[in-house]
This record gives C-alpha cells, structure tokens and sequence, in this order.
C-alpha cells in the first residue's frame, strides 16, 4: 500500500488510490473510485463510487464528493462544500439513473460550504467564494460568489485577483506572470 488511511476510514473494494495519498479519520472511499497520487482526503470526508480525482487534491473536512464529479489535478475543496448529482431529488424516487456531471478544472478552488449544484462545470484555476451556491458554468479564471453566484472579477493561477489595464494586461502580485482579458476570457500572456 503506497497511501496513508487512518485506522477509522473505510475503503471499499475496487477503488485506485495514488502514492502519497493521505485518507483521514471517518472518511469513506466508495467502490471504483479513483483517487491520484498526493491528494489529502480530509476528516469525515465521502467520495462516492466512480468519482474521479487527480493528482494533489486537497480535500478539506467534512465535504461531500457524489458519483458524477470528476475534479483535474490541484483541485481545493474547502471545508464542508458539497456537489450535488440529482437535479430534483425526491427520497421516494430513485433517480440514479439522471445523475448530472460535474466537471472541475485543473487548479480550481471551491471555497467553504460552498454548494456545486449538478451539471455545472467549473474552469481551470477558477475560484469560488465561501458559502457561493453554483448554478452555472464557471469559467476558467473566473471568480464567482453569493448566492446564487455572480462572477465579480479574475482569479490568477496563484489565487490573487487580476486587475486589468485598459489594454486588457493583469499581472499576478505573487508570480509576476501576465494575463490577458478578451472578448471576454483569460489566458496567460507569453512574453514574446
């Protein structure tokens, strides 16, 4: 076994857990999951069968990961943020068979108690704000918060806000790196 597990977690049968992988106490890994190399899985943490994570996945306490989420490498999970994966849930309606993706981008942060309602795919290195509710696509870079969520700004790859120029230019205060807003979307400037 090249994870870590706490004595108090329970992992299934059939799941894939990378190398470094820490797995804290009381959490749950369900059936087929997999989960990459150097992820921390937090305190009472549940990840549904067939869920997906990448490589350095940082999953703080308490969260809810349902069948249907697939998040990319250096994903941030705040503490007790939740995805849903039923669109209407009805307890006396089985409705495993609708289960809504949800798809979330390399380096993207979903701050604490968040709520990721189905279907709606986050962007690389996107930020949501503590307690935003998700009803949308986000898209990479965006910053997005309330509820429901509004994006109020850009996000760098290193989580500062980008102010943009009045030629569209933003630089990171902790990288240096450039970014570029247009038409509506951001890309890192390559200096040429």
């Amino acid at each position: 076994m090249d994870y870590q597990a706490h004595e108090t977690a329970i992992i299934d049968e059939g799941c894939q857990i990378g190398k470094g992988t820490k797995i804290w106490h009381f959490s749950h890994i369900m059936s087929q999951c997999v989960i990459g190399e150097n992820c921390n899985i937090g305190q009472n943490v549940v990840v549904s069968p067939q869920v997906r994570l990448g490589n350095n996945v940082k999953v703080q306490n308490n969260v809810s990961i349902y069948t249907g989420v697939v998040c990319d490498d250096d994903v941030f999970l705040g503490p007790s943020m939740v995805f849903t994966n039923v669109i209407n849930p009805r307890s006396a309606i089985s409705r495993k068979h609708e289960y809504a993706s949800t798809h979330v981008g390399k380096g993207a942060t979903i701050g604490a108690n968040a709520t990721i309602v189905c279907g709606h795919n986050i962007g690389e290195y996107a930020f949501i704000g503590a307690g935003a509710v998700v009803t949308h696509e986000v898209p990479p870079y965006a910053l997005v918060v309330g509820n429901p969520s509004k994006q109020i700004g850009w996000m760098s790859q290193y989580g500062h806000r980008l102010h943009f120029n009045g030629q569209g230019i933003a630089v990171c205060p902790e990288s240096g790196q450039k970014y570029i807003l247009k038409n509506n979307k951001v890309d890192i400037l390559y200096d040429e």
